[in-house]
């Protein structure tokens, strides 16, 4: 059984940063893509970042420049750091691993 836990996330004034872990079980993170999506109140999923299996990234416009996706592969986990938070980074972000999701984590950025 495959089973994918975030953590890391909290209250941060905007300009603080933040890391995100996905800890993964029954599955290797390596094994193929791992995704990081966010969901804002009243808004859709949007994905945040991607590690691929080979460890090519990919970020989404809002958070270029100012985050990593990263993976431990002895730990099984993978990070996502974001740096420079602003009020609309704002959401409960959630990893996604195949057809797996885990339960989430809240990041809320404010003053």
């Amino acid at each position: 059984q495959v089973q994918l836990v975030e953590s890391g996330g909290g209250l941060v004034q905007p300009g603080g940063s933040l890391r995100l872990s996905c800890a993964a079980s029954g599955r290797a993170v390596s094994s193929e893509n791992v995704q990081w999506y966010r969901q804002a109140p009243g808004k859709g999923r949007e994905l945040v970042a991607v590690i691929g299996h080979l460890g090519t990234t990919i970020y989404g416009d809002f958070v270029k420049g100012r985050s990593t996706i990263s993976r431990d592969n002895a730990t099984n986990k993978v990070h996502l750091q974001i740096n420079n938070l602003k009020p609309e980074d704002t959401a409960i972000y959630y990893c996604k691993h195949n057809k797996y999701w885990g339960q989430g984590t809240q990041i809320t950025v404010s003053s």
